[in-house]
């Protein structure tokens, strides 16, 4: 029942998002001024962002810390209304 709901409704209304050579690039580029400056970008919260970045759209998540170093994205609370 949910597989179906996800394969009929969601998964056609839903873009996917690629980790494409230009997202890439920017997390090289991030991840590069973050070490300089003395700090980590973990990996796949770094796609996560690049993809967000490359694609003009915000990272939303109860998580910000991990997003919060990355130069000139927007990160939205979800589950507050401090961003």
């Amino acid at each position: 029942m949910l597989e179906a709901f996800l394969r009929d409704v969601v998964y056609p209304t839903l873009p996917i998002l690629a980790y494409d050579e230009r997202a890439a690039e920017w997390l090289a580029e991030e991840r590069v001024r973050l070490e300089k400056a003395g700090k980590h970008a973990p990996v796949v919260d770094g796609q996560i962002a690049a993809v967000a970045a490359t694609s003009g759209i915000p990272v939303v998540t109860a998580n910000i810390a991990d997003f919060s170093g990355f130069k000139g994205l927007a990160v939205y609370n979800w589950m507050s209304d401090r961003r």
